[in-house]
């Protein structure tokens, strides 16, 4: 399975160029990287998936754009929003992340979320940026809502990953500093090497036509 970071942003949304953030993940030990509306490609050794991160719309227009990317190799993300919404999108089919947990009300992701995300195989993502570039209470939240989520995963055993969310390649961190992020919370390298596999176990083992770039 592919060490991957689940969710970077490039240039126009970002600072830098898919070029310049497959460069930076190869030499921090990647495989792959997630990146917001850019096509697949093989980028410098660095296999480029495309991502859709949604935010901020109703679950039934959740449903409504996860039908029409279907097919799309496209790795499907929604940001989370109330327990509700959770449980709605955790259970539809195509939708492969559930993000922003870190920021989320401590109900927002409860035991029936889990495991319906267990018996859908959709992933939480674990955001290393509020551990990163967060301070004081926000850096605090964060940890204390991961710890929460390493609860229910331990029970439940629901798809994770793992995702930097950098808009520059400053953003993005070493798979060994991943791991020493990661324990703030509990997970030990083991645990973190399997996580950053989660986007593997959530698309499934057919891989996407690729053009590359050289």
């Amino acid at each position: 399975m592919k060490i991957t970071d689940a969710c970077v942003y490039p240039y126009p949304v970002g600072d830098s160029s898919i070029r310049r953030f497959a460069l930076e993940a190869r030499s921090f030990g990647y495989d792959s990287i997630v990146a917001a509306d850019t096509p697949a490609a093989e980028v410098c050794g660095i296999t480029v998936i495309p991502g859709i991160f949604l935010a901020g719309i109703p679950a039934k227009d959740v449903q409504s754009r996860v039908k029409k990317c279907r097919g799309s190799g496209a790795v499907i993300a929604v940001q989370v929003g109330d327990n509700g919404f959770n449980r709605a999108v955790a259970s539809t089919n195509g939708v492969h992340i559930l993000r922003g947990i870190h920021a989320a009300d401590k109900r927002a992701f409860d035991h029936v979320a889990a495991k319906i995300a267990a018996d859908n195989n959709t992933a939480l993502d674990i955001d290393l940026s509020p551990l990163i570039f967060g301070r004081g209470h926000l850096r605090q939240k964060a940890i204390h809502r991961y710890i929460d989520l390493m609860i229910l995963y331990r029970r439940f055993e629901f798809p994770l990953t793992i995702s930097s969310s950098a808009r520059s390649v400053l953003g993005m961190r070493a798979v060994r500093e991943a791991t020493g992020l990661c324990s703030l919370f509990g997970m030990d390298e083991t645990d973190v090497q399997a996580v950053l596999a989660g986007v593997s176990r959530v698309t499934g083992p057919t891989e996407s036509v690729v053009k590359v770039i050289t």
